[in-house]
């Protein structure tokens, strides 16, 4: 018989095996057979021992199963708590068997309680291992082991086979001194990524009778090379992450096939084209591809970001995806209150509508989560309005009285829509100044008189004059006892700065004496008026708009904000400044002059629409303020102007109203116009038909008589005087109307005309 590597089993050896084999048997529980290649690693896999024999493990535990050979070397152990058979120690097939084959090694597992003996036989297999690389051309020889027969002649080695024979053949090869040995061709390539390993069979057979045989296992690996691109399992990737998310927040994971293997097969991923704010932001996994958070998000800087992940293997071949990671808003903003103007001190005569202070409302969220809500507290006489978008002012809403409270806590609450909602609040103290109102002592004049009793008895009187075209005693009055001089009215600096009059000191003696001092009073000015703005005009339904070239130079005067106040002095002074610049802000307002201005070059980075805030202040105390928007558009041409005005909306509400008044108009003067043409072709139906009437009925017309018409039989006269005017046509359809001559003092009668029935106009004119 045949043998890869190994002499062949003689024929009597083979049959004295089997009959000790049949001895041995007869005091066995059982026997399993197992094979097992050589060169195995320790801890190998040989069978499950277990499930053969038909034992329970726990059998194997309680019963001390153990392995007991005849020989010194134990090839194989048992693992009792698996019930399984692994290898032990390496096996070398022709150390064990020399060139007997089949190479077999046997032992007895035994148990106790009760004692139980199973037989196991381990087949070792002869075992060939090669290692081709995937790139080997075709044509490509591998030597493989002779086969040994220690047979001569007919009854040595004839021929080889291989099965299968997909991609190699067998050829055999002479030596110098006559011997031959096989190699292994190959004949297609291979493709590790279609069959990483390769089984064979070797099968050599000599020309005995009968023929005998041996068998060998070839084992091919086939060796990887870096001839695959790693492929990303999606082109674009989409995921969404809160802004507040936590740093460490997974994202996504991309990942990528490579068809290589081992080190070939390995994928890094890292960011490629990715801008710096992107890359502070996110990280992603070299191994494992996921992309997670690094900094702080913030949906209002940034609602989205791109990241471009590159898949590379080590060999150079690479593949990128795309990464869209959407930031959706979270509501984690409060609203921020800014005092833009504010009187601390308001008078007691302030008109309903007096302006206590200007704030800011904004909240850094978007959509919804940016909208709020201002209000104040409800049981206050003042009042919170909406003046421009993100403006509110506090105005008095009732008349106050210091001597009934002299000051007010006003809390400003700002609430947005948000969920769950975000508030904030902001608390300030209006005091409450005492005014002249009428009854305020203004001066005291004081006389003495020598004299004693009666005579040094003193009264007081006022010299009556005009005062800017008003009476005197509508400004002040006098105590005709103590000489107090009072206030008849609340003064206005603006309206009368001074005034002078004379009061009389008179004594009650016979005749009296008097005496006459000038009073002189200078009303002081409070900043009790804020500024008003002239220019730009604020209107609710129109626009203006300056427009800055984008040439325009450093300095461009783009307009002048012009505002004056009626106050005087300081309270006069005015100072202007923008409400909000940016980082890079393009204009600037002048302090004291209201000039806007640019500050750099226009960029195209530059936004087309600006929208600029200027605070007009005063230099009162406290100081007022008014604030006035400014429109800009940075365009050259007229044309690009008015494409950009549609999004300056200053008052939508406006412009819904008109629309509505003007499509009502319409409707009312259409149905005016329908009821009027329905109205004249009624009347102008009626009318016809009427005369048609009239002209079919052939009836004599019935002269009207007056009335206190008499009797003519008698007296053949009329009491009053009556004339009768009369016209008729033949065919009212054909002819024009004929006139005739007036018959005074008769009345006209109408012969029949037969078919043609005459059409009368009677003009009765009445003479008494």
């Amino acid at each position: 018989m045949a043998s890869l590597g190994l002499p062949a089993l003689r024929g009597p050896c083979i049959g004295l095996a089997v009959l000790l084999c049949l001895c041995s048997l007869k005091s066995v529980s059982g026997q399993a057979r197992y094979s097992v290649p050589e060169e195995q690693a320790e801890g190998s896999f040989v069978g499950n021992i277990a499930r053969d024999l038909g034992l329970d493990v726990q059998r194997l535990v309680s019963g001390n199963a153990r392995i007991v050979t005849k020989g010194s070397r134990q090839y194989v152990d048992l693992n009792r708590d698996k019930g399984i058979l692994v290898v032990k120690e390496r096996i070398d097939r022709e150390e064990l068997c020399k060139k007997t084959t089949p190479c077999s090694f046997s032992f007895e597992v035994i148990l106790e309680n009760p004692i139980q003996l199973y037989r196991v036989i381990v087949e070792v297999t002869d075992e060939m291992h090669l290692k081709i690389v995937e790139t080997a051309a075709p044509g490509t020889r591998y030597a493989l082991q002779r086969a040994d027969d220690s047979d001569v002649g007919l009854n040595y080695i004839q021929k080889y086979s291989l099965k299968p024979s997909d991609h190699f053949k067998l050829e055999m090869q002479s030596q110098s001194d006559g011997s031959q040995f096989v190699e292994m061709v190959l004949i297609t390539p291979l493709d590790r990524e279609k069959d990483e390993e390769h089984a064979l069979v070797l099968v050599a057979s000599d020309g005995g009778t009968p023929p005998r045989s041996g068998t060998a296992r070839i084992h091919i690996t086939v060796l990887d090379i870096n001839d695959n691109a790693p492929v990303c399992s999606k082109q674009v990737y989409k995921a969404e992450v809160q802004e507040n998310s936590p740093v460490g927040t997974v994202v996504t994971a991309v990942s990528a096939t490579d068809a290589d293997k081992g080190v070939n097969g390995e994928v890094t991923f890292t960011f490629a084209h990715v801008d710096q704010e992107a890359k502070n932001l996110f990280d992603v996994d070299k191994k494992t591809g996921q992309i997670k958070i690094t900094g702080s998000l913030d949906y209002e800087r940034s609602k989205s970001y791109q990241l471009n992940v590159l898949a590379s293997d080590h060999g150079g071949y690479s593949d990128t995806c795309k990464v869209i990671i959407q930031v959706t808003d979270v509501n984690d903003n409060s609203p921020i209150i800014q005092l833009m103007s504010f009187s601390s001190t308001i008078s007691e005569d302030a008109l309903p509508g007096t302006t206590v202070a200007v704030i800011n409302v904004h909240d850094e969220d978007s959509e919804r989560n940016g909208l709020v809500e201002c209000s104040i507290n409800n049981d206050l006489p003042f009042k919170i309005e909406s003046s421009l978008s993100g403006y509110y002012s506090i105005v008095t809403d009732d008349m106050l009285d210091r001597e009934s409270v002299s000051e007010y806590n006003i809390t400003i609450t700002v609430t947005d829509k948000g969920s769950p909602p975000l508030s904030n609040r902001k608390t300030i103290n209006v005091k409450v100044s005492d005014n002249n109102s009428p009854g305020f002592s203004v001066f005291t004049v004081r006389a003495r008189d020598a004299d004693w009793g009666q005579n040094a008895r003193i009264s007081y009187f006022l010299e009556e004059k005009q005062i800017h075209g008003a009476s005197l005693t509508s400004l002040v009055s006098v105590n005709s006892e103590s000489g107090v001089i009072s206030a008849a009215k609340s003064f206005d600096y603006e309206q009368i700065k001074m005034f002078e009059f004379n009061v009389t000191a008179r004594d009650a003696g016979s005749p009296p004496l008097s005496s006459v001092v000038p009073v002189k009073i200078l009303v002081q000015d409070q900043n009790d008026n804020g500024p008003q703005v002239l220019y730009p005009v604020q209107t609710g339904g129109s626009l203006v708009a300056e427009m800055v070239p984008r040439s325009a130079d450093v300095g461009y005067l783009v307009t002048k904000v012009v505002a004056v106040d009626v106050d005087s002095g300081q309270n006069a002074w005015l100072s202007y400044k923008l409400q909000k610049a940016a980082d890079r802000a393009l204009f600037e307002v002048g302090l004291q002059n209201g000039e806007i201005r640019t500050i750099r070059q226009v960029t195209d980075k530059d936004a087309v629409k600006q929208r600029l805030a200027v605070i007009v202040e005063d230099n009162g105390q406290p100081s007022r303020s008014a604030t006035v928007i400014v429109n800009v558009v940075v365009a050259d041409s007229f044309p690009e102007v008015m494409s950009e005005f549609t999004d300056f909306t200053h008052d939508k509400e406006y412009n819904d109203n008109l629309t509505f008044y003007l499509v009502l108009a319409l409707a009312v003067v259409s149905f005016l116009f329908i009821t009027c043409v329905v109205v004249i072709i009624s009347v102008k139906i009626y009318r016809w038909r009427q005369s048609r009437v009239l002209y079919h009925s052939n009836l004599p017309v019935i002269p009207y008589y007056p009335p206190r018409y008499s009797d003519t039989l008698g007296t053949a006269t009329l009491p009053h005087v009556y004339n009768y005017d009369t016209c008729r046509t033949t065919d009212s359809r054909k002819s024009d109307i004929k006139y005739m001559q007036p018959m005074s003092q008769s009345l006209v009668s109408v012969d029949d005309v037969g078919t043609e029935s005459a059409l009368f106009f009677l003009s009765f004119f009445s003479e008494a």
